[in-house]
């Protein structure tokens, strides 16, 4: 997403602009320790992040720099890559079985591929935006910068319910990029330094993670290169962060934050 998405959204403009959403003191909230820093591509405007069997997948906006591609974690070396049309603006992706499964901003479209391959395997429609992406085991949850997330059937790529997130009883607008993580789903606030931790029953906020602390989010920048990724290792319970066009992805340790 870029700035012109202020206008796009349509919802909640104060609350992505601000330096944390207005609700983050009605929930817990985390800060972190930088456990490992690991190269990313500077030029890699992320949209859609994951973790699967040693190696980050990653997907990237802006018309006709969109793609989709597999990477080290250790070097940031590319490992394969697919570039989309340039009429597409690339945004979420997610891993289910052997596919990796892909949506666009405004387009309506979405791709399913090979997981190996990166060949498309299916295009399909959806209506509305496509920002971020994730899925439970079960069903693909996909967000489109409202305080909804779209529970989709991942066979049908069809809509079976949806989740209305909140923090008390303000709705929490501009979710961007998604990760399941043990149970909770974890989401950015496009244009903020938080990411949300969500419980899926609920839709409630169960707590804040603050990432100011990051060089790339103090030292001054692009506008539009902002906190935008999250990838988790369930198997070695490492938590991976990035932003686009952010030269660094960091494997971080939350750690509860104390008052004052």
């Amino acid at each position: 997403m870029g700035l012109m998405k202020l206008a796009a959204a349509g919802v909640a403009i104060s609350l992505a602009m601000a330096a944390q959403p207005a609700q983050a003191a009605q929930a817990p909230a985390y800060g972190f320790e930088v456990v490992h820093a690991y190269p990313h591509d500077p030029k890699a405007y992320t949209e859609g992040l994951l973790y699967l069997n040693g190696f980050l997948y990653e997907s990237t906006g802006q018309y006709g720099t969109s793609y989709i591609r597999k990477v080290k974690l250790e070097t940031g070396a590319v490992v394969r890559q697919v570039t989309l049309p340039p009429s597409l603006f690339g945004e979420g992706i997610v891993n289910f079985a052997d596919q990796l499964i892909s949506v666009t901003w405004k387009n309506g479209i979405g791709f399913r591929r090979d997981l190996k391959t990166f060949a498309v395997k299916q295009q399909f429609r959806y209506s509305g935006e496509g920002w971020g992406m994730t899925q439970d085991g079960k069903d693909i949850i996909l967000s489109d910068g409202s305080p909804v997330l779209h529970v989709l059937d991942p066979k049908s790529l069809k809509e079976v319910r949806q989740i209305r997130v909140a923090s008390g009883d303000q709705p929490i607008a501009n979710l961007n990029e998604l990760e399941w993580v043990d149970g909770e789903i974890y989401a950015n606030v496009w244009q903020t330094n938080y990411i949300a931790r969500i419980d899926p029953g609920t839709g409630q906020v169960k707590a804040w993670i603050d990432l100011s602390g990051l060089p790339e989010t103090s030292e001054p920048h692009d506008p539009d290169n902002v906190l935008n990724g999250i990838a988790y290792d369930k198997t070695g319970h490492r938590l991976f962060v990035t932003g686009k066009r952010w030269p660094h992805l960091y494997e971080i340790k939350l750690k509860p934050k104390t008052a004052g």
